[in-house]
């Protein structure tokens, strides 16, 4: 390690020092059915987001955390996976995972592993060394993480704990914690959309943006692109480097879609107070965002139109997909595009069932459909089927009393996007995000302890003083 990054270690132990009033411990563990104790919050996935919650409540003191992630230490996340952009897209100084904290930052990181003028030059952010900072991160802060772990159900336990079955290797065992927090990105409630036209094609054709694709197998092959966001271009553009022949990309708009709005909502008032409106506004808001999608930068757009090989085919969704003996077949309004294999970006759609951790109640988890109802001309299906989140991002129940314990599962992902705006995948939003699940977690926690806190008070009896009166003092009061 550089003198400069044990230096910035230093500074940002010094920093934490300074700023941790109060000191006090408030906790205390309860003990699960095991006879272990239970841990007071379970937080599934250690990318940034995890990292930021875990931090925050830290800092909170509550320490009797654990953090688990089925990737491998440093794989955590897309960003050395499926993210396929050289770099993130989010301008360099925005703050994230920091929490506020100036010795934290990506940029304090960068000048002490590069120097300052490497941080002048630098236009975006390498995801490599995004990937490695935030390794660095969770390493400095000291948060206790278990790589390899995949959670695959969480159950009501006794004593108002949740019980969560994990695989580790070959190896199940059952964890107890009074809290639970999926911060899983992108795949929190759902899984990539496979668009319904495709589903008959042979697996081997098909692909989503998230999947572990062989990109050399594609060298001298046709390639059919579905979708127009950042994530299709990514896909389209490291399809041609790798030496595809041709490069369809396939957008549904009869004009694609250039304006990001995620730069337009990156202002405190939207990113804090979004989840204060009514249930109207927010939908109005995000129905918005959401429909529009997010634009993509110009170097994305360059990085495909530099190739000959790549053509752009706007108004043009998939009505129709079949597989012959010369590959595969997509009709569109715009005729048929020819394919060797085809990769789907058209997002994420929310399948409660489909996830196995959420088995045990994912019939009674209520939706935004569930609980507003739109004016006509702003209904969304898609829109309708994310979870409406109760205001510390827990899980609300669709038949009251059915399924209470899922008050204490909060959800911090890309699909609590309808209820409070960008949180759980966007850097542009932790600062505000994270401190209000922070707060919602440690409320409950308080909540259930009061009666505990209450009589605390009542038997707390610890002088500040010791008062002494002079002889004469006493003499004259007789």
């Amino acid at each position: 390690m550089s003198e400069a990054l044990t230096a910035l270690e230093a500074d940002v132990r010094a920093d934490l020092a300074r700023i941790a009033h109060p000191h006090a411990a408030w906790l205390e563990p309860k003990t699960g059915p095991d006879g272990k104790p239970a841990l007071d919050v379970l937080i599934i996935g250690a990318g940034q987001s995890g990292l930021a919650i875990g931090f925050g409540l830290m800092r909170s003191r509550v320490s009797n955390i654990l953090l688990l992630d089925k990737a491998e230490e440093g794989k955590e996340g897309p960003w050395l996976t499926y993210a396929r952009m050289p770099t993130l897209r989010s301008p360099k100084d925005y703050t994230g995972p920091d929490l506020d904290i100036p010795s934290l930052t990506y940029q304090s990181w960068h000048e002490a592993r590069f120097g300052k003028e490497s941080w002048q030059a630098l236009a975006l952010i390498l995801r490599e060394h995004w990937a490695e900072y935030l390794l660095w991160l969770r390493r400095t802060i000291g948060l206790p993480v278990r790589n390899g772990c995949e959670l695959q159900e969480i159950a009501p336990a006794a004593d108002g704990l949740l019980a969560a079955r994990v695989k580790r290797g070959d190896a199940v065992e059952t964890l107890y914690a009074r809290k639970i927090v999926l911060a899983t990105g992108q795949e929190g409630m759902g899984d990539w959309m496979i668009p319904e036209q495709l589903r008959d094609l042979p697996a081997s054709s098909v692909a989503s943006v998230a999947d572990d694709i062989d990109f050399e197998s594609l060298r001298g092959k046709r390639v059919a692109v579905i979708g127009a966001g950042a994530s299709a271009f990514d896909n389209a553009a490291t399809a041609l480097e790798a030496g595809a022949a041709e490069v369809h990309l396939l957008c549904r708009r009869a004009q694609i879609q250039v304006i990001q709005p995620y730069r337009w909502l990156t202002f405190r008032g939207f990113l804090r107070h979004l989840g204060d409106l009514d249930d109207a506004w927010r939908w109005r808001f995000m129905r918005k965002i959401l429909e529009m999608r997010e634009g993509f930068p110009q170097p994305t757009y360059d990085r495909c139109a530099r190739h000959a090989a790549f053509t752009l085919h706007e108004g043009a969704p998939v009505e129709a997909a079949r597989q012959t003996d010369d590959g595969v077949e997509l009709q569109t309004p715009r005729g048929v595009v020819a394919a060797d294999f085809v990769i789907c970006g058209t997002g994420i759609d929310m399948n409660f069932a489909g996830r196995g951790e959420l088995a045990k109640f994912s019939g009674n988890v209520a939706t935004w459909a569930d609980r507003y109802q739109p004016p006509e001309n702003e209904r969304n299906a898609r829109l309708g089927r994310f979870p409406y989140l109760a205001d510390d991002y827990a899980f609300t129940e669709r038949v009251p009393g059915e399924t209470p314990w899922v008050a204490d599962i909060h959800l911090f992902a890309i699909a609590s996007t309808m209820s409070f705006g960008p949180s759980g995948s966007s850097i542009n939003a932790m600062t505000t995000a994270v401190p209000k699940l922070v707060h919602g977690l440690t409320r409950g926690l308080f909540r259930a302890d009061v009666e505990r806190h209450w009589a605390s008070l009542c038997a707390y009896d610890v002088p500040q003083a010791v008062v002494t009166r002079p002889a004469r003092a006493r003499e004259q009061s007789r």
